[in-house]
């Protein structure tokens, strides 16, 4: 993690004269009991004077709440502060370990609490993947906290009341540059594996120039640990705008292999202008050494430039 205790990760982090600086927040859930998820993101833009944020959550593969803003009016405040964005509240009583977002309307209400599981919660991956030099750290972002989490809470239905949610997901914190318009297309894979306490939060993107960027570290369930090299495989959607299926190698910093398959669960557009994001939540399978599978879940996700040219490979 960044040692750095002159900023707060949740706090104010000062933009520098980047006209495209970002300070973001991430949180995604899914509860396979019942099959209720959601992605949830804000980003603020200092230089700009502007806000977005989305908030997505479904059932079974359908929309059961969207609401999605992307040039809302700039604020000072952050997640050490609490906000409320587009109705949506934002605290964090406890830095990194726990966070709550709450929202309340007559047709659908939740109130989520996401409490970290490993220690520490979270890590750079940024500095954990050695990319201070890449395309990610130089375009996209200065530093990226993210680990998986457990979400509680309940969401409020109409037509039906309220239901208990008990899952997991991950949260990021990001600060930096955002220049989507680099990225041709890009490709993240975060699941976590509640029975083995393990995680892989991986990312493959490739730029305008055609070079390669990884994003990698991974979690074995006693300790945080970079990675090697990773292969990603991925079968798209026939529109080619999301991720059907995916193959995934990974070789962290023991030599020790590890792969993991993916089938998609749901996937939702979120427009960037020239630039759009399919969020998707998925069903992960941990391949072990003899073959034997162990069920997870967790965020997918593609991106791809506009005009569109495809989503890679």
């Amino acid at each position: 993690m960044n040692t750095n205790t002159a900023w707060d990760p949740e706090g104010y982090v000062p933009a520098t004269d980047n006209e495209k600086w970002n300070q973001s927040y991430f949180y995604g859930c899914y509860d396979p009991e019942t099959r209720i998820g959601c992605m949830i993101r804000v980003g603020i833009l200092e230089n700009q004077k502007e806000t977005n944020g989305f908030v997505i959550f479904f059932r079974d593969g359908q929309p059961l709440f969207t609401r999605i803003n992307m040039n809302l009016p700039y604020f000072k405040e952050r997640l050490a502060d609490g906000f409320e964005i587009a109705g949506v509240h934002f605290s964090a009583p406890e830095p990194l370990q726990s966070s709550r977002i709450q929202f309340s309307s007559k047709d659908f209400s939740f109130d989520l609490t996401w409490e970290g599981i490993y220690n520490p919660p979270m890590l750079d991956c940024v500095e954990m993947s050695k990319d201070q030099d890449g395309t990610f750290a130089k375009e996209m972002m200065n530093v990226h906290l993210e680990g998986p989490y457990r979400i509680t809470g309940s969401v409020t239905i109409r037509e039906e009341g309220e239901v208990k949610i008990n899952g997991t997901g991950y949260r990021d914190l990001s600060y930096g540059p955002r220049n989507w318009d680099i990225m041709h297309t890009y490709r993240l894979a975060w699941p976590y594996f509640p029975a083995k306490n393990i995680t892989f939060a991986t990312v493959h993107g490739q730029s305008v120039h055609g070079q390669s960027a990884y994003l990698k570290m991974m979690h074995d369930g006693s300790e945080w640990l970079g990675v090697k090299s990773m292969t990603p495989k991925n079968q798209y959607y026939d529109d080619n705008m999301g991720i059907k299926a995916m193959h995934w190698k990974v070789m962290d910093e023991k030599d020790r292999e590890w792969q993991f398959t993916a089938k998609n669960i749901f996937r939702w557009f979120i427009p960037l202008d020239t630039f759009c994001m399919t969020e998707q939540i998925m069903e992960y399978q941990l391949i072990g050494e003899n073959g034997e599978t162990t069920v997870g879940y967790g965020l997918g996700e593609c991106g791809y430039r506009f005009p569109f040219k495809g989503n890679g490979g």
